[in-house]
This record gives C-alpha cells, sequence and structure tokens, in this order.
C-alpha cells in the first residue's frame, strides 16, 4: 500500500483538445512526474461507461469513437492509494466536451478582423437553432487555450450571441470557432462554426506602401505594389478597406538592404484605400502598425512611381 502522506498532485490532460467531434478519438495524460504510478479515471455524474470506469493505464488512455455519453468532467487517481475515493488524492477535473451533436452556428465579425491593439472588436455567432447558450473559442497552434460564454438571444425563429472582447492585446490574436449548446447537456456542443482569424495589429513600426511601375499604368494593365520596411519581417500583407488581402508574401532583402514584398494585383483593380503590414513567423496573428494608406480607383490613370528607394521607408 501507498501512504495517504506519499502522494503528490496529479495532472489531467487532453490531446490533441478537450474538445472532441462526435464519432473521434481522444487521449487523456495522466502526469505524476514518476514512471509507476498506475492510474485510473474517475468521471463526475453521466452515464457509466466500462472503458473509462473499469481500466487502469500508466500515463495515457485513449477514449473513443466518443458519443455524447464520453462528455464530462473528469479526474485521475492512483486506485492503491489507502482512500482512493477522497478527492484531495485526485488530479485537477477536465472537462471533455463533444462536439458535432447539432448543426454549427454561424460565426462573422460585423466590422474587420484587423484589430487594432488597445481597442475592442466584437465577434458575432448566429444559429437558426434556438441554443441556450453560445461558447467562443479561441484557438492557437490547435490548442484552445481560451473560451468565452454567453447566454442566447432568440430572433426569428433562431438565436444570437455577441461576445464583445477587449482592450484587446496580442494575446487575443487567433482562430476562433463558436459552438452551441444547451443549459441542461453542457457537455454537448454543435458542430464548430467555420473559423475566423483576429489579426491585432500596431506592434510593430510601420511600412511603406508604393506603386511598382517604371511607365504610366493605363486603366486596364497589371499593377504592383510594393510593401517595404527596414525592419526584418518575415512576411508582409496587403489590405484593402481593413480587410486582408488573402495570404501574405514572404519578405525578400532588396539591393537597398530594406526587406520587401511585392504584390501583384493584375489588370482589375478593387477601388479602396491598401495598407500593408509586417509580421514575424512566430507570432502570425499580430501584425505591425498599416502603412500609410494608398487610395486606388477602379478605373482611370495611374501615374508612375519609380522603384521605392530607402527614403520611403522613413
Amino acid at each position: 500500500m501507498i501512504s495517504q502522506g506519499s502522494h503528490h498532485k496529479y495532472s489531467l490532460s487532453a490531446w490533441p483538445s478537450p474538445v472532441v467531434a462526435l464519432g473521434q478519438h481522444v487521449e487523456l495524460r495522466c502526469d505524476s512526474h514518476r514512471e509507476s504510478d498506475l492510474f485510473q479515471l474517475h468521471k463526475e455524474l453521466g452515464d457509466f461507461i466500462p472503458q473509462v470506469h473499469e481500466r487502469i493505464f500508466q500515463k495515457s488512455i485513449l477514449l473513443g469513437p466518443v458519443t455524447p455519453a464520453h462528455g464530462g468532467t473528469y479526474r485521475c487517481y492512483n486506485p492503491y492509494h489507502q482512500n482512493p475515493n477522497d478527492l484531495s488524492l485526485h488530479s485537477n477535473p477536465l472537462k471533455i466536451i463533444i462536439s458535432g451533436v447539432y448543426r454549427k452556428p454561424f460565426l462573422f465579425v460585423p466590422h474587420t478582423n484587423l484589430v487594432n491593439s488597445g481597442e475592442k472588436m466584437t465577434l458575432k455567432c448566429h444559429s437558426e437553432i434556438v441554443f441556450d447558450i453560445f461558447i467562443l473559442t479561441l484557438q492557437s497552434k490547435k490548442i484552445i487555450n481560451e473560451s468565452f460564454q454567453h447566454s442566447a438571444e432568440s430572433h426569428h425563429g433562431g438565436s444570437h450571441a455577441s461576445f464583445s472582447i477587449g482592450p484587446t492585446t496580442p494575446a487575443h490574436a487567433g482562430t476562433y470557432t463558436c459552438y452551441g449548446s444547451y443549459n441542461h447537456t453542457p457537455y454537448e456542443w454543435s458542430e464548430s462554426s467555420d473559423p475566423v482569424d483576429i489579426v491585432i495589429t500596431g506592434l510593430y513600426k510601420k511600412p511603406s506602401l508604393a506603386v511598382l511601375m517604371g511607365t504610366v499604368v493605363m486603366s486596364g494593365e497589371n499593377m504592383t505594389l510594393a510593401c517595404i520596411s527596414d525592419h526584418q519581417f518575415d512576411m508582409f500583407h496587403l489590405s484593402r478597406e481593413q480587410v486582408s488581402q488573402g495570404h501574405g508574401l514572404p519578405a525578400v532583402e532588396n539591393h537597398n538592404g530594406l526587406f520587401q514584398a511585392n504584390f501583384f494585383l493584375g489588370p482589375v483593380i478593387q477601388a479602396g484605400n491598401y495598407r500593408c503590414y509586417g509580421s514575424f513567423r512566430n507570432s502570425s496573428h499580430v501584425w505591425s502598425s498599416p502603412s500609410d494608406s494608398l487610395y486606388l480607383p477602379a478605373t482611370g490613370n495611374y501615374t508612375s512611381c519609380p522603384e521605392p528607394d530607402s527614403k520611403t521607408s522613413k
């Protein structure tokens, strides 16, 4: 027997995520920092699952294909303690959520997904299903690291919720999704909404943006915009009217020792104010301050602009 005084706290985690899609698998890992410990799972409330309650394992256990019955709060413990039912001998509680039980809601940003650091932002989740609650999740490197819950409001046979977040910091940057659920089944969520990327801007010095050409460009001809900085950014990004224009381009050092990316717009130009931003590889959702805006009309002549030199980066 292991004496009660010799125990130390265990840590229970889920990989790849504690939110598990219906029919998928999840690995629960119980860490005691000792190689020899054997564990058993305790599931609070809910259905009895032999796979969960009767197995003794070392370090990890694979659950699945999961059903709604697998949802609940889990703890791991050493079944050979003198008092294995004593919660003080158990790990931290871990909530396992089963998603995909209901049809997915829709998540959108009313204004822009480019949010200046320190400002507030709003994300809206709505569904044709009348849910009790909506849950907004922020993911970073595939691991859900923060969630927000909001009571749903009914509307026209459906439901919705608005999430106001901020003042924003770089920690709020990332990929958001939302889910719907009911108060009486809190471990059963809908399918995930389509993801929405939120970028936090204003963290580094602004680059410059200019039209890159050597001759007069008539309406309907090709156009290229150059984003340039003396900062050694890994990527540059182009936006129009505060909406990101596709994926970023890698930064390349030019003959002036500056870092540059050329955005080819083609013969069809959408009218609006264009800006560019710089970012680093290890924080792709955190961007610099925007360049000064460059207005491009949809039609008309574009006068030439020489290839930018070091003066354009000031």
